[in-house]
């Protein structure tokens, strides 16, 4: 029987998870192996915590669906990223239309989220970057948390959100330029 840990190949967990008798195991394994950073790459975009495990759940009920018919054109990381992005931004545009305003429009809306978590601390640094992150524009803000946070390269980000990387690199460049304009107060 193959090895149920998170260390197997993402190869390994797709073949398991095409055999009935291994697909429950596969899935956890996939799951451990991949939720943490899945979790930040959506809790960055959305702030809440709750909303960020509702999201994820969403993901991976996604994933559990459609994994057998994967076709490994991508890597399996990458393929994952993309159906958490696209749920998070289905998210994001359902809060839009629910609280009949446009985030995009009101800056503050990320901001205001940002402060209410409980454990929010304005004097630290880190805080200070998350309030410069929720200040970006959305596709400024999900391209400056796939580069700065997951290191994910522009070839890869490209191929997640369906972007060339040129504009890719724009956002990243303009992020950035306003993050550290909020930070030093420029």
């Amino acid at each position: 029987m193959p090895q149920q840990s998170t260390h197997r190949s993402d190869q390994e967990l797709i073949a398991s998870f095409k055999e009935m008798q291994l697909r429950n195991g596969a899935y956890t394994a996939l799951v451990k192996k991949y939720q943490e950073r899945l979790y930040w790459h959506v809790r960055r975009m959305v702030v809440a915590h709750d909303d960020t495990d509702d999201i994820l759940q969403n993901v991976f009920i996604k994933v559990w669906k459609n994994l057998e018919t994967f076709r490994a054109e991508s890597n399996l990381y990458t393929w994952l990223y993309r159906i958490a992005t696209n749920e998070t931004l289905n998210w994001i545009d359902a809060q839009k239309r629910f609280a009949a305003v446009s985030i995009e429009g009101n800056e503050d809306y990320f901001e205001n989220r940002l402060l209410a978590q409980r454990d929010f601390d304005a004097s630290k640094i880190e805080w200070k970057l998350q309030q410069a992150i929720a200040k970006l524009p959305e596709k400024q803000r999900l391209v400056f948390n796939l580069r700065y946070y997951d290191e994910m390269p522009y070839e890869e980000m490209s191929q997640v959100l369906d972007t060339s990387v040129g504009a890719l690199k724009a956002s990243y460049h303009h992020a950035v330029k306003k993050a550290e304009e909020h930070l030093t107060g420029s």
